[in-house]
């Protein structure tokens, strides 16, 4: 219980708040670890996930339903505060609902996905499009992020933030985190939407068997988890994608806004959440899922960061796609 208490703990603080700048995240990353090293060996039983805030491309900064911490290695973070929807357009999108866009991308997606079957000595190597435009000036940045993570999560892994990369170290014994990122724990979660939901909600603490016992709170952590696990996996074992998108869109409070441009100016349809546990007109973890208004392919990620505080801060719009991906043998090996 005292996991659970923490994590709605981190879910409630400082809602109202601006997002973190860069420095705070970083420092908050060390904290998180910290703490996460210190519960992986107190309790039991010794494998109780701690979710990892993506702060990365594509992530604005700040906590939701449980320990976040990083870039798109296994830290990020996504601040709820109240903002304005994108502008939309496209009309003819407005009656598409979020479960049919969910489902045709989880369609999409078994019919393209690429399958892989890494050993466990090789790198999960990965190329991140990132665009950023400053919200005051207009000014427009882009930036290449690649990573290398090991793919049985033994070896320290390259992993890279708007152009800056450091080392991540391998997960200590009784160590684990959600999103996982290892490839044997991955290949364990359902690949049936339904099931993958209570997997989900029981590996805090739920211990639920229908969807119909959910509460709002339940919901609401399942939404946080599964939009992890989409924005900070971005390869994963077969069918688990799909899947994630299905149980995406049985959550109640996703929504589509139409008209939204990705990150090569295409327009789409985006997928978000109005999460009821928070503040009306906040915006939940997650940002914009983007999707192909007619074939449902995943297009990319629209979100916000956050630099600097006070009158120095700077608000970006930031817009992400990936590039490319394979197995390699070796970090900082290229395909």
């Amino acid at each position: 219980m005292r996991d659970i208490d923490e994590l709605r703990e981190l879910r409630d603080f400082d809602t109202e708040a601006p997002p973190l700048d860069d420095e705070t995240r970083r420092r908050a990353r060390d904290r998180l670890l910290t703490a996460m090293n210190q519960t992986a060996t107190r309790e039991r039983p010794p494998r109780r996930p701690v979710l990892r805030i993506a702060l990365t491309a594509g992530l604005a900064a700040a906590v939701t339903a449980g320990v976040l911490v990083a870039v798109r290695d296994d830290d990020g973070a996504r601040t709820h505060r109240t903002a304005k929807p994108p502008a939309t357009s496209a009309p003819a999108m407005r009656n598409v609902s979020a479960q049919t866009v969910l489902k045709g991308a989880a369609a999409y997606e078994r019919k393209h996905e690429r399958t892989a079957s890494p050993r466990d000595d090789q790198y999960i190597y990965t190329k991140e499009i990132i665009k950023e435009t400053n919200q005051k000036t207009g000014a427009t940045k882009s930036y290449v992020d690649e990573n290398w993570r090991s793919v049985d999560g033994s070896r320290r892994s390259w992993i890279m933030e708007i152009g800056k990369g450091w080392w991540s170290p391998p997960l200590k014994k009784g160590e684990s985190v959600w999103p996982p990122q290892d490839w044997g724990t991955l290949r364990k979660l359902p690949t049936d939407p339904e099931q993958l939901i209570l997997s989900i909600t029981n590996e805090f603490g739920g211990r639920k068997t229908s969807l119909d016992d959910l509460s709002d709170q339940d919901w609401s952590n399942v939404h946080f988890s599964l939009a992890g696990l989409l924005k900070l996996v971005p390869v994963m074992p077969a069918g688990l994608r799909p899947a994630a998108y299905e149980a995406l869109g049985m959550v109640p409070g996703v929504k589509v806004v139409p008209g939204q441009k990705d990150a090569k100016g295409r327009t789409g349809v985006a997928i978000t959440y109005d999460d009821p546990t928070l503040p009306k007109g906040s915006l939940g973890f997650g940002g914009y899922f983007v999707f192909d208004p007619v074939t449902y392919e995943f297009l990319g990620f629209r979100d916000v960061r956050t630099s600097g505080d006070g009158a120095a801060m700077k608000t970006y719009i930031q817009l992400s796609y990936l590039d490319s991906w394979a197995v390699v043998d070796k970090v900082k090996q290229r395909p």
